[in-house]
This record gives C-alpha cells, structure tokens and sequence, in this order.
C-alpha cells in the first residue's frame, strides 16, 4: 500500500474491487456470515478490558437518541459517565483535556489537528466502547479514554440507505451508506454532506450567530477479502473535509489604529471575515489471522494526514488584534501496528504487541503586526510582515507484553508491562507496569480494581514553536520571554469500582479513581487562529467518581449517569510565552483549578418503542467550566434537553420509509460554555439554542 500525504485513491481502491468482482468465484453466504463472524470475536479477543471501566454504545443506542445516526460522535460521547463538554466539540473524560485515543477494528488512528471538525461519522459504527480508568498495557499514548470503534460490514449489515435532515439554522444533511458482499469479498461504504449556519458555538447568546457557516463532506470505506477460514486483509479509509466560517462578535472596540486607511475605525467587529478549513484522511490495511486454536494476530499499516488551514481577515485583525495571522498546520503520520493473544493454557491468556510511528509535522505563521517602541506603544507606518515557519519529524514506539490470568471462575487478574519512547520536540521513555483485577462475588455483582503507570507524549501536530526574537518591539510580542520544551506527562493512576444487576436489566455502577501527575498535560488557545498548543504544569492531581444507572426491558430504555471531579495542578513549566507574568506568578505559587475542571456532569436518556413509533429524549447537565483569572472564576450551570420522534411507514410507489423529528434544547435555553477568560481560553461561546430538525430516510 503506497502512503501518501493525501489519500485521495478512490478511483484506484474501486478498480481494484471491481477486477475482485469480475475473478472471485461465488461463496455460500451463510459460510461466509459464520467466518466474518468468527473473526470479528478473534479480532476484539485479541484485546482486553479486564480492570478498565467500560461504556458500551451500540447502533441501536445511537439511533434511540432524538437525531438518530445524524448526532455527531462528539454528542454520543457525551452521554457517557464522566464527559464533560467544552466548546468547539471539546470533550474532556476524567478530569483531563482531549488525550483520547481512537481504535478502528483495534487499530489507532492517530487524531487530527483540530477539535471542532467531526472526523468520524457515527453512521459506520456498528458500536463502540469507550474504555476509561487503569487501562491494561495495550493501551498507551492516550489515556484518558481509549474509544474502540468496530464498523459495519457488507456481510453483516448488507443493504443501503439515503437519508436527508434538514432544519433549523438552514441545515441540510444528505447522507448515503451502502454494503454488500461478492465471494468473499465484503464491502461497505459511507458518505455524508453538511451545510449549516452554527459550524462553530456562537460567542452571543443570540439564536442566530453572525457569520458561522458551515460544509463539511466525510465519507468512509471498509472492504475486506477472505483469503480462508482463518484469515482475511482489510483495507480502510476515510476523509473529512470541513470548511468554516468564524462567526463574529459585534460590538468590539479597535485598539491599534491603521495609518493611511480612511474607514478606521468604521469596521465593525461584526464585519470580520475569518474562515478556517481542516482536512483529514485515514487509511488501514490490515491483515488478521490464526494459528492453530490459540493463538490469533493483526498486524496493520496505518497512515494518517492532518491539515488546518486559518485565513485571517487581515484588516479587522490587526485593528481589533494587533496581529493578522495566516496559520497553517499539517501533520503526516504513517505506522505499524501489531497485536497477538496466546491460549497458554485454561487459566492464562498472553497478549502482546507493539506500534512505531513516524510523523512529519510544518507549522506555518505569516503574520502582520505593528513595530512598537519599548514601552510597547504602536509607532507611526503601516503594518510589518514576519514569516515564522517550522517543521519537525517525530517517532513513537511501544511494546507491550501482559498476561490474563483466570486464578478462579470467579477472579481474574490482568498483569503486564508495557515500554514507550518518544523521540520528537523531546527524547523521552517510560516502562510502565499495569494491573488489573476483576472479581464476581456474585451472579449479579462484579468488582474491578487497577493501577496503571502512564506516559503521555505531547501531540506532535500541536507543538508549535514560535521564535520569539521574531516578535520584539511588536503589537504581538510576549510578556514573557521564556519558551520551554513541551514533556510527556507521567502518570500514577488508580481506579476502582462495582457494577451490580439489581433486577433483570436493571444495573447499577459506581467507580473512583485518582490520578497523580508529573509534568501534566493541558491545552490552551493562545492566538486567533482556533488551535489549541500543549503546555506542562509542574504537578497536577485529578480525582473524582461516578455513577451509571442503566434500565431495559423490552421497548423501554432508560439512563442516568452523574460524575464528581475535581482537576488542579500548579506551576506553569512549558510553552511560557502563552502567559503573563502575573499569572505565572501565581500559578508557581497555587494550585489552580484546570480550565476544563467542572465538578458536577451528568446525562441521562430514556426511549420507548409503541409499535413502529420511537419516542426518546436526553438531557445533559454540568455545573461549568472555570474562567477568569487563573481559573479562579467559574461559568453558571446548565441543562439542556433534547426530545426525538421517529416512525416508519409506507408511502405508495416508495415503499417503506422512516421519517424523524428532532427538538433540540426544548427549553431554549441559554447557557454559556466559555466566558472568553481563563488560562488558554481565546473566545467566548454559547450552547446551540432551541432547534428543529425533520428527517427522512430510506432503506434498501
């Protein structure tokens, strides 16, 4: 498979499946259904979960909630315990900002530059896990949550649908999937279009954002060919291409006049013209198989582009700003993975494994800025330009080796040791054991306890370095001029917890954890431009504990899930120039809470199936994020809740259909995410207010 910098090779993917279709011989389907099967439980057995907290989302979940499998990934997860939101489709699990990884079919696809561009489409899940707490040593690089996808197949989902919502803010969404097999080739493709006008969280309260549309495209292909029984290659790829506008928040006053040109300063804030593009791509090929009856193995090729791409408005920037700058991200990230369990005997299970990865990351700055004296006041003459330009190779690689031992039937015990070393802005490793154990004490009672040593690069793609020399006696130079190199994060981490069925599908959990910090990872928004830059608190501690409530039976479901945390850390000790000096001040002196720390989140959601009618609703609740100086202020609490109505139903000459309606913040609503203040914090922004989506769908 050749890897490129953009993985634009559908015309070559297709023609390869169709010369498949044209030279397979037939294959009887039920056989090939058994096998497809039989695999997938050899592929999600070659992984474990034995110790970590688990939440489990399947398709049929998603389509339960009031937008179905229109609701963007981020919306899903923050119906899980523990998922506090944040602006731009931020979500923060634990206590801890992003740091999640994501497993297609086991294998890590590595994130994307930006947050508020939805890569992944919920459409092609068949379900997923979101794993978080002492994760066994498989698990690395990102920690706070591990959120394994397994996708659809044409064996198992054959068939298509077309599908069209459209609503309020002038949303128009079409969407395509389609699966199927020929021999033993199985085959599945998505394929969606957006347009809309909230792309990003509007900074007013008011229902209708000024200049914040939106059109993003997605797709996603899966094919997969049986070689025999025991083995099959499957080829993987996806792309998200989203434009953005960033809307505008009038009313603002100019503070750097601009010489020569007569309308300052008659450009209004609401005026302004910024707009932001992120691409990404992602490809897999890998190769499953088996020896004998106990042993089973993927080794997979993983390749992953990343590009955002922000246009200033050059004027209004630098009257409003002092600074115009032209921002271009990119990052290329190509790797090998290997995964492999061994039946040793009844009582133990070996997993092993290991990933490399290379990347190339460019970091381009092309920035208008006023000279200034030096007492940082703005001298006579237009605008000078400063070219600031950077690029750096990473590499990360990891191995792992852990044992499953089933002491009893009724305790087991999860031990192993995993190595991490990262060569990049730093050179850096870390060997890290982990422990799990799990123990039924009853038919209806299950224990879990863990402690996992975690090391957590920085994300390579978000590094970027700036020359501060570059910025001397201008509109854009720091108070601070220290710039340290960025670190890994180390960690010890505990967590512990019950599930309990109380009555037939009725279960109730609950879990703590608690997590000691060197070096401490957290992300900020320090310029215009919406990407965010890694930085290192000295010492940080996160800890908290939450409880889930789930309910079926039958046509009914229902949750609740309700999260304690608390997240502080103290000293600033990287990426410095972001701060001023008084806030650096105090943070080498305090411990402050983290930007992201909201003490009280919770979800719930309840559906029931009359007939062929589905009724749902969900809600989501959290007591704020934190603002102002230092984190020392806090945003009010909110909720919002969500009501869906889908049916189906027959219409002459088109058949069976599906038709939705979705209210979106019932009450209207208005809540505050972000202030605007607050350490790394670059823009105010409110929760979408009340909206109204229709849908309608057809299956074939």
């Amino acid at each position: 498979m050749v890897f490129r910098k953009e993985s634009h090779a559908l015309g070559v993917l297709l023609a390869f499946t169709a010369n498949v279709y044209a030279q397979e011989a037939p294959m009887q389907l039920p056989t090939v259904e058994v096998i497809v099967k039989q695999l997938d439980e050899a592929r999600n057995g070659i992984l474990t979960e034995t110790g970590s907290s688990i939440y489990r989302i399947d398709q049929a979940d998603i389509e339960e909630m009031p937008l179905g499998n229109n609701t963007t990934f981020n919306q899903v997860l923050l119906q899980a315990p523990g998922v506090a939101q944040d602006q731009f489709g931020q979500l923060h699990i634990r206590g801890d900002h992003a740091d999640l990884q994501y497993r297609i079919n086991g294998v890590i696809i590595p994130e994307s530059i930006s947050f508020f561009g939805q890569t992944l489409d919920t459409r092609f899940f068949s379900d997923v896990n979101l794993l978080t707490g002492a994760l066994p040593a498989e698990y690395g690089d990102r920690t706070a949550g591990i959120v394994d996808i397994h996708t659809k197949s044409g064996t198992l989902n054959p068939g298509g649908s077309v599908s069209l919502l459209a609503g309020s803010y002038n949303t128009i969404n079409p969407t395509f999937e389609y699966g199927g097999t020929k021999g033993r080739l199985d085959y599945y493709f998505t394929g969606q279009f957006m347009h809309n006008d909230l792309g990003i969280d509007s900074p007013t309260p008011g229902k209708n954002p000024l200049h914040d549309t939106t059109d993003q495209e997605k797709g996603f292909g899966y094919l997969s060919y049986l070689l025999d029984n025991q083995s099959r290659v499957t080829l993987m790829f996806g792309s998200s291409v989203n434009n953005f506008q960033i809307p505008d928040n009038p009313n603002q006053t100019p503070n750097f006049p601009l010489d020569g040109i007569s309308y300052f300063p008659n450009l209004p804030s609401s005026n302004l013209n910024e707009t932001q593009r992120e691409v990404t791509d992602y490809s897999v090929l890998a190769y499953q198989g088996k020896v004998g009856t106990d042993t089973n193995y993927q080794v997979s090729l993983f390749s992953r582009y990343s590009q955002v791409q922000f246009n200033p408005d050059l004027l209004g920037d630098l009257i409003y700003n002092g600074i115009a700058s032209s921002v271009y991200n990119s990052n290329v990230n190509n790797g090998f993975q290997g995964d492999a369990s061994y039946r040793l005997n009844d009582a133990h299970t070996v997993r092993y494994g290991f990933s490399a990865s290379e990347e190339h990351a460019i970091t381009d700055n092309n920035s208008l800025v006023f000279m200034t004296d030096t007492n940082g006041n703005q001298l006579p003459g237009g605008p000078a330009q400063i070219i600031d330009n950077n690029a750096k190779n990473g590499n990360l690689l990891s191995v792992y080796l852990q044992d499953e031992w089933l002491i009893s039937k009724d305790l087991t015990f999860n031990y192993g040791l995993r190595a991490d070393h990262l060569n990049a802005y730093v050179d850096a490793g870390q060997i890290s054991p982990r422990l799990g154990l799990v123990y039924k004490s009853s038919p209806d009672t299950t224990w879990h306890l863990g402690y996992a040593r975690y090391f957590t690069p920085p994300a390579t793609e978000l590094v970027a370095p700036k020359d501060l020399s570059l910025f001397q006696n201008t509109t854009n130079a720091p108070e601070v001029n220290e710039s340290s190199s960025v670190k890994p994060e180390r960690d010890h981490y505990f967590d512990a917890g019950v599930s309990h069925v109380v009555l037939p599908g009725w279960t109730v959990g609950l879990d703590g954890y608690y997590k000691y910090a060197k070096d401490l990872l957290d992300l900020g928004q320090f310029g215009t431009a919406l990407v965010f830059a890694p930085f290192n608190y000295a010492t940080g501690r996160v800890y908290g504990v939450e409880f889930t409530n789930t309910y079926r039976d039958g046509p009914f479901g229902a949750y609740l899930n309700m999260a304690l945390s608390h997240a502080e850390a103290t000293q600033i000790e990287s990426a410095q120039y972001n701060f001023g000096q008084d806030e650096l001040d105090y943070i080498a002196t305090h411990w402050v809470n983290l930007d992201h720390d909201q003490r009280v989140s919770a979800s719930s959601g309840v559906s029931y199936l009359w007939e062929q009618t589905t009724l749902s609703a969900d809600a989501i609740f959290g007591s704020g994020l934190r603002a102002g100086f230092a984190n020392t202020e806090q945003t009010p609490a909110y909720t919002s809740v969500n009501l869906g109505i889908s049916r189906g139903f027959n219409v002459s000459g088109l058949g069976q259909l599906n038709g939705r309606i979705a209210l979106i913040n019932v009450f209207d609503r208005v809540y505050e995410i972000r202030t605007g203040t607050g350490i790394g914090v670059g823009a105010p922004s409110y929760g979408e207010r009340r909206a109204l989506y229709v849908g309608l769908s057809k299956q074939f």
